[in-house]
């Protein structure tokens, strides 16, 4: 029987609706998908623990589990005391945050009207208009953080149960992958199982080795600026920065609206510095050898792949992006007709076939020959 041969461009149009078809699934399958995911990641960090406690400990495996993920809440609660108590140590300056906020005001209105000559109390009156018409804009953002906060909580819970499920019926899921293919597969799959654990594994070992980094950096830099809750705003800016794009502008938002609340105002400006420079040797030294060079992912595919992750599923999408990718990269590069699109996705090679320079002879560098001289010539 002979073998059916596609022609190109239907194969890139197989392609193309699977990868529409595969979009649509993630936007209406986000409630299943999201948690999901996140327990994969999870349950990759917590599977040497349990392991350990299971085999060494010689306890039942849903107690081995059960164990593992009390100590990750445990590590979770812990980073959350730590935030709290330096939170309710910032109640103190909070009227002294009030004064420098009111006095700001004052000099802003001062300006405002020796330059364009606005009183104070037309500037009032335009403020309180836009107070009014904002009032209703504020009820429904209320409303947003109230269901935010709330579906991030549903989604912890659900992250936790999924992960025991992943934790405690792992050997019976790899083997429903290797029955699921004919047996001259089975080596491909469990090599793929293998390298996914490992890829995850080292990513999220990165991403937390990212994260220390980044907070003892700043908290150095926040300590030798004399800026108050140093550790507190140290772990935020770490936390947040894993966020893509917009997480170390939201930590830089907080850090400068405690400074500005108990430091002069010239400590926001040493702190917008500081957060910089954090972000830049981040950008350029901790996250492409940390994190990056984990996942063996090309940059222009990493930044397409933030960009639809946040377009599918927002902040979560972004942050699940590069490893998802990754895995994708790691079953391409096992199966023969995908290969091709598994080097799309990864890094530039070495040994990858370079096109030969071609010499160009100028016309000028060219010996001309010798000029004869005719016979009629004197």
């Amino acid at each position: 029987m002979s073998k059916l041969v596609l022609p190109f461009y239907l194969k890139l149009l197989s392609v193309l609706l699977i990868l529409i078809c595969l979009g649509y699934l993630a936007v209406i399958g986000q409630t299943v998908l999201e948690p999901l995911l996140f327990a994969l990641l999870v349950s990759t960090i917590l599977l040497p623990v349990a392991k350990f406690i299971e085999n060494r400990m010689n306890f039942p495996r849903s107690l081995s589990c059960i164990i593992a993920i009390l100590l990750f809440l445990l590590s979770v609660i812990l980073l959350f005391f730590i935030i709290g108590s330096q939170l309710s140590r910032l109640s103190e300056d909070w009227p002294a945050f009030q004064q420098q906020l009111q006095d700001s005001i004052k000099a802003l209105q001062k300006w405002i009207t020796t330059e364009y000559g606005i009183k104070y109390k037309e500037q009032v009156g335009y403020f309180n208009k836009a107070v009014t018409d904002s009032l209703g804009a504020g009820t429904s953002i209320v409303g947003q953080t109230i269901l935010s906060i709330s579906s991030t909580a549903l989604l912890f819970v659900f992250t936790l149960l999924y992960t025991f499920f992943l934790l405690y019926y792992r050997t019976h899921i790899s083997t429903f992958f290797v029955r699921l293919f004919r047996d001259n597969y089975k080596p491909v799959v469990l090599d793929v199982f293998e390298q996914v654990r490992f890829i995850v594994k080292k990513y999220m070992t990165g991403l937390f080795l990212q994260i220390a980094l980044v907070s003892v950096m700043a908290f150095i830099a926040y300590s030798w600026l004399g800026i108050k809750y140093a550790i507190m705003l140290a772990l935020i800016t770490g936390i947040f920065n894993i966020i893509p794009y917009i997480g170390i502008a939201s930590a830089a938002s907080i850090t400068c609206l405690i400074t500005f609340a108990t430091a002069p105002g010239s400590g926001v400006l040493f702190v917008i510095v500081a957060i910089v420079i954090i972000h830049l040797i981040d950008s350029n030294f901790i996250m492409p050898r940390v994190v990056g060079s984990k996942v063996q992912i090309n940059s222009l595919i990493a930044l397409l792949g933030l960009v639809i992750g946040e377009l599918l599923w927002g902040i979560s999408g972004m942050f699940l992006s590069i490893p998802v990718i990754a895995i994708i990269k790691i079953v391409f590069d096992r199966v023969q007709d995908l290969k091709v699109w598994g080097y799309l996705l990864g890094e530039e090679e070495e040994d990858t076939i370079k096109p030969k320079k071609l010499k160009i002879r100028l016309a000028l560098n060219k010996k001309k020959p010798p000029v004869q001289n005719s016979p009629d010539s004197p």
